[in-house]
C-alpha cells in the first residue's frame, strides 16, 4: 500500500471513530454522566490515536489529523453544521459578541503601506490621535510598511491585551513627517447597525448587518433616534445579512408586533417544540414598514422577514432570500476549537419551514445556489421563482406565503444589470485612486459638512481626473454610471458607510421601488 492509500484509510478510519463518538457525546438524553464516562467508543478513539503517534511508520500531526476528520465527517450532516477550529473561534466570537481589544481603526494596504482608511469614534486610536490618512509604519518596533502582510497579519499585531501598550510609527502626509503614538488598546464595537438616517421628512432607513449581541441596542437606538426626527415610515434593509442570534432577531420583530403574536417557533429531531412570542412592548408597531432582502439574506434575517410577512406587518420587497431554516448551537470541543451543530429547524408563524432543499453530502449545487438562481433568471424575473404548490400557506389576512426555500416578497425587484462597470474594474485599483484623490487635501475635507459635499461636488472633475489617471477609454453609456460610483465611493472615504448609501439611494432599485409604493 502507497503511503498516500496509508494515510486515507487513516484519515476515513478516524472519522468514523469519531462519528461514533460524537453521536454518544450529542446524545444529550443520556444526560452529562454519559458525557464524561469512558466508553469502548472513547476507548477504541485513544488508543487508534495512540497507535498512530507511537507506532506508525511517519510522522504524523494527529492533530491536524483529526480536526480534518472531524470537518470530513460534518460534510455528511447539513450544510451548516461545521467545524471551528481554535485558530478562527476567538475571531468569530468577537463578531458575534460585537467587541474586541484592539486599537480602533479601520485599515487597507495601499500599495505597500498601512493605511488608516477611519478612526472608530471613541476607540483607543482616536483618544490618541490618530487620523484617517496616516500610514503606520512600524507597531511595537515591528516593520510593517513594504512587507507582504495580509489584512489578518496587520490585525494580529494590532489586537491584544488592553493591559499592554502598543507602539506605532506613522507618517502623516499633510504634516509630512513622522509621528509616535504608544498607548493602551481598548474595547473596539464592531457595529452591525452602521446606517441609520431619514431618506425624506418621514421616511427612514436602518440597515443591519448581522444579529450580534449588540444588534438590538443598536437598532434600538437607531429607530428612536429616527422617531424623533419624525419618522413614519421605516424601510429595514436586510440584504447581505447572513444572520445571527436567533434571540435578538426575536427582539427585533418584537418592536413591530403586538403582545402574544407568534415570532418564530422551533423543532428538533424528538419533535419538542418551542415558540417565541412578541410582548407588550414595541415602538414601531403602528408605524408603516417595508423590509429589504435578497439572495443572501439568510437565516435570522429570514426569521425577522418570515414572522413579519406572516403576521401581516409590513411589506417584504426584493429577491427570494437564501433559504436558511435550520438552527445551530456551538458547542466546545475542550481543546480552544468548536462545533457548529444544526439542533432543530425552525418553522415561521404560518407554519413555513423556509430550509431549501440540501443532501447529506455537501452538495455543490447547494453552495452554487446563487449562481444557479441567476441563470436560471431568477434574479431578474419573478416568474422564475419556483413555487411548490403542496408548501402554500396562509396569512390571517388572506394573503398566500409559499415554504420550501427562502422568503418570497411580496413586491420583487430584479437584480440591476446596468452596473457593468463592476465586473470591468479591479476594486484595488478604483480603491486606490479614491484614496488618493481625498487625501490631497485632507484638511479641506475634515471640515466639510455632508451639505456642502453635496453642493460643492463635481461629477465631471473626478471623473475627468480617474480617466486621466487609469488611461482607460470608456463607451458612452459607461460614463454616467461611473461618475455616480465614483461618487458614492467618495462619499464613503469621507463619510464612512453611511455616505455611500446617501449617495447610492438614487440608484438603489429597492429603495426607488419603495419611494415609489409610498407615492401611490
Amino acid at each position: 500500500m502507497t503511503k498516500n492509500k496509508s494515510n486515507t484509510v487513516l484519515y476515513l478510519g478516524i472519522a468514523v471513530a469519531i462519528g461514533i463518538v460524537m453521536g454518544s457525546l450529542l446524545d444529550f438524553n443520556n444526560g452529562l454522566e454519559s458525557i464524561y464516562s469512558q466508553n469502548k467508543s472513547e476507548t477504541k478513539v485513544r488508543k487508534l490515536i495512540n497507535y498512530i503517534e507511537y507506532d506508525y511508520v511517519d510522522e504524523v500531526d494527529t492533530d491536524s489529523l483529526l480536526d480534518g476528520a472531524i470537518e470530513q465527517m460534518l460534510t455528511h450532516l447539513d450544510p451548516h453544521s461545521v467545524y471551528i477550529p481554535k485558530e478562527e473561534l476567538q475571531s468569530i466570537q468577537e463578531s458575534m459578541n460585537g467587541n474586541f481589544k484592539g486599537i480602533g481603526i479601520q485599515f487597507r494596504m495601499i500599495r505597500d503601506s498601512v493605511t488608516v482608511l477611519n478612526v472608530i469614534k471613541g476607540g483607543p486610536s482616536e483618544l490618541a490621535g490618530l487620523l484617517a490618512g496616516d500610514r503606520i509604519l512600524t507597531t511595537n518596533k515591528d516593520t510593517v510598511f513594504g512587507k507582504s502582510y495580509s489584512s489578518m497579519d496587520i490585525m494580529k499585531r494590532l489586537k491584544g491585551s488592553d493591559k499592554e501598550k502598543v507602539a506605532l510609527t506613522v507618517y502623516r502626509k499633510q504634516q509630512d513627517s513622522l509621528l509616535k503614538f504608544n498607548f493602551k488598546r481598548g474595547d473596539v464595537n464592531i457595529v452591525s447597525v452602521p446606517i441609520y438616517y431619514m431618506i425624506n421628512d418621514v421616511v427612514g432607513f436602518i440597515k443591519i448587518d448581522r444579529f450580534a449581541r449588540n444588534t438590538y441596542d443598536e437598532f434600538h437606538a437607531a429607530l428612536l433616534k429616527l422617531k424623533q426626527q419624525g419618522m413614519q415610515t421605516l424601510i429595514l434593509d436586510l440584504r447581505g445579512n447572513t444572520g445571527g442570534y436567533m434571540d435578538i432577531a426575536n427582539d427585533i420583530v418584537d418592536e413591530f408586533l403586538g403582545a402574544d403574536k407568534l415570532i418564530v417557533f422551533t423543532k428538533n429531531k424528538k419533535d419538542k417544540i418551542s415558540k417565541s412570542f412578541a410582548t407588550e412592548k414595541g415602538d414601531f408597531e403602528q408605524g408603516k414598514l417595508y423590509v429589504l432582502i435578497d439572495e443572501n439574506s439568510a437565516s435570522a434575517s429570514e426569521i425577522v422577514a418570515g414572522a413579519l410577512q406572516d403576521n401581516d406587518k409590513g411589506t417584504i420587497v426584493g429577491r427570494r432570500s437564501f433559504g436558511k431554516g435550520l438552527v445551530q448551537q456551538e458547542m466546545d470541543l475542550g481543546d480552544g476549537s468548536a462545533v457548529r451543530l444544526t439542533t432543530a429547524r425552525y418553522y415561521t408563524p404560518t407554519g413555513r419551514s423556509i430550509q431549501k432543499p440540501y443532501d447529506h453530502k455537501g452538495s455543490i449545487n447547494y453552495s452554487n445556489d446563487k449562481l444557479n438562481r441567476m441563470h436560471n433568471g431568477e434574479l431578474y424575473y419573478r416568474d422564475s421563482i419556483p413555487i411548490v404548490d403542496s408548501l402554500k400557506y396562509t396569512t390571517p389576512k388572506g394573503k398566500v406565503v409559499y415554504g420550501g426555500g427562502g422568503i418570497i416578497p411580496d413586491v420583487f425587484v430584479p437584480m440591476d444589470s446596468t452596473n457593468s462597470f463592476y465586473s470591468h474594474q479591479n476594486i484595488n485599483t478604483i480603491g486606490n485612486f479614491i484614496f488618493d484623490y481625498v487625501d490631497e487635501d485632507r484638511a479641506k475635507y475634515k471640515t466639510m459638512t455632508w451639505e456642502e459635499f453635496v453642493k460643492t461636488y463635481d461629477s465631471d472633475a473626478v471623473l475627468n481626473s480617474y480617466l486621466d489617471a487609469m488611461e482607460i477609454k470608456y463607451k458612452d453609456n459607461d460614463y454616467t454610471f461611473l461618475r455616480f460610483y465614483l461618487k458614492a465611493l467618495i462619499a464613503r472615504e469621507l463619510y464612512s458607510e453611511m455616505g455611500f448609501y446617501r449617495v447610492w439611494e438614487e440608484r438603489d432599485l429597492m429603495i426607488q421601488k419603495v419611494l415609489e409604493l409610498e407615492g401611490d
